[in-house]
């Protein structure tokens, strides 16, 4: 990101001026301000930056009650552009940090959001393919333990998430933490916050896009395979290509400027995730148990391995639960004052999606295990099972629609993981040429991180079956280190309640991420995965 440019605004003494009728005039402060923020696109497109009133302050005409006493208007000196907050009167004389490229980036260059597109936003970010996958943790926790830890797993993220949206904003700073990277940098230090959060965040957002390539363009070819039927008699298509379509079809769609502009895109994505997550549990129950189905927990040979299975079981379950990497970039397109900050309608915006997903995963996890049991296959779960098993008892009908809801909501889940990576890249251009990037370079940046996460996808095909290493990568930064961010911020009283949950959730769930990484690192040396670079099936 740019250097952040220091404004300082102060009330000036008023001087008196001699107007036609010899009535004190009170002239307007002046303002000290760059050029850039002056002129910045923001403040056309920010109900934040506009003033009460529409304009400037004028002047105020009464005539004082003495002739050496001119009175001062009533209304503050302070213009409500030069604080992000619209900081009043009373903190017009402290010192705001102000990053005049926040108009130039995809994230920040809209702030027409609303609760709506909040809720749109964190429905199709917070889920996805990931929760299909929940019953084949199930199947080591069995039904008391599983159901345990989903349910405890649901409840802390929900209370990250609540930290988070309370984190976006200072009012007593002046500042907006609009993205992630931003308010790890403003709690551990620039230097540690990169080491910290940086590695995370774009595991999290190129390694979702990558996965979301892989399934999306498997699931096309099924869906065509289906669509088709036995009567079609052209040559099938490779994996490899129905990857480079889905692909191309995920580029052209990224081209919508900002975050705010994908807000219909990301209505789709959450209709449609809905949608077959729904479908699918729904069509397993609907046909019943399979038969000789044994609900019995998997142990391995010895204690060691039981223990890291049940380790890579949690890793599975805090997998499901990513997307709070872009809960401040999702806030930071509302606009917010001192009166109406932003955290209130995102977090009824983000109760509302987590309603709806709770309504998804319990039912996905608890029916699918029901269904299908130990059966139920590891790489692919809920959806490769429904295939698998009830390919002839499931209506075409059914299998092809939740096969195209899988496509689309996958072609919308790539749009919103892509915003942060693709507002870094313009962040280089806007920091070294001071001005927005032109739209042939924003096509270009985003073709080519379209294009290498697809390299990546033929490369390491593989990619969707380390959901337990995944999960224990991406934990911290869902679970973790919002608590440490609220203990340095907002700095509770020592010992009192929010600063002992802090402290210990933060603890526990910094231990938790590096037991489960290595639990899942000796999972997959013990157990295999079907290694098969460049070499999709």
């Amino acid at each position: 990101m740019g250097e952040s440019k220091e404004i300082w605004s102060a009330p000036i003494t008023p001087r008196t001026g001699n107007s036609l009728m010899g009535t004190p005039m009170v002239a307007s402060p002046p303002v000290s301000c760059p050029p850039s923020q002056l002129h910045s696109p923001s403040l056309t497109r920010s109900p934040l930056l506009q003033s009460e009133n529409g304009d400037a302050p004028h002047p105020r005409s009464k005539t004082p009650k003495t002739p050496r006493t001119p009175r001062t208007p009533r209304m503050s000196l302070t213009p409500r552009f030069i604080t992000p907050l619209a900081s009043p009167m009373r903190k017009a004389l402290k010192l705001t940090k102000l990053d005049p490229q926040d108009a130039w980036l995809p994230i920040t260059e809209s702030r027409n959001g609303n609760k709506y597109y909040a809720a749109f936003h964190t429905l199709c970010s917070g889920i996805g393919i990931q929760a299909l996958i929940l019953p084949v943790a199930f199947t080591i926790l069995g039904w008391t333990w599983g159901i345990i830890i989903l349910t405890i797993a649901f409840i802390w993220q929900l209370y990250t998430l609540w930290l988070l949206v309370h984190l976006h904003e200072s009012v007593e700073n002046g500042v907006r933490y609009s993205r992630y990277l931003q308010l790890s940098f403003a709690t551990f230090g620039e230097k540690l916050g990169k080491l910290l959060a940086l590695f995370p965040i774009l595991y999290l957002s190129a390694g979702t896009c990558t996965t979301l390539i892989i399934i999306g363009g498997s699931t096309a070819r099924t869906f065509y395979q289906v669509v088709c039927g036995d009567s079609c008699t052209a040559k099938p298509m490779t994996t490899v290509e129905w990857y480079l379509v889905f692909t191309c079809a995920a580029v052209v769609l990224s081209q919508l400027p900002n975050l705010n502009s994908i807000a219909g895109v990301s209505l789709i994505g959450a209709v449609t995730a809905v949608g077959y997550c729904t479908s699918i549990w729904a069509a397993s129950v609907a046909q019943g148990a399979l038969p000789g189905v044994n609900y019995n927990p998997v142990r391995g040979g010895n204690k060691v391995e039981n223990a890291f299975s049940v380790l890579n079981a949690f890793g599975i379950i805090a997998f499901a639960f990513r997307g709070h990497n872009l809960i401040l970039e999702i806030q930071a397109t509302m606009p917010s004052s001192e009166k109406h900050p932003s955290h209130v309608p995102m977090w009824k915006g983000v109760k509302a999606s987590y309603t709806l997903i709770a309504a998804c995963i319990f039912p996905l996890a608890i029916g699918g295990y029901w269904a299908y049991g130990q059966l139920i296959p590891a790489n692919g779960g809920m959806l490769t099972a429904l295939y698998m098993f009830h390919s002839h008892d499931v209506s075409r009908f059914v299998l092809g629609l939740t096969s195209f809801f899988v496509v689309v909501n996958g072609l919308c889940s790539f749009q919103i993981y892509g915003m942060p990576v693709f507002d870094d890249m313009e962040s280089v251009y806007t920091t070294r040429m001071k001005k927005p990037c032109p739209w042939w370079l924003r096509v270009i940046f985003r073709v080519f991180f379209g294009f290498l996460n697809f390299l990546i996808a033929v490369a390491i095909p593989f990619l969707s079956s380390l959901a337990g290493l995944i999960g224990g990568v991406a934990l911290p930064v869902t679970l973790a280190y919002p608590c440490f961010m609220w203990l340095k911020i907002k700095k509770p009283k020592k010992y009192s309640l929010m600063w002992c949950l802090n402290w210990f959730l933060g603890t526990f769930g910094m231990g938790l991420s590096a037991i489960l990484v290595t639990a899942s690192i000796y999972v997959i040396v013990d157990t295999g995965v079907n290694v098969s670079f460049f070499d999709p099936k």
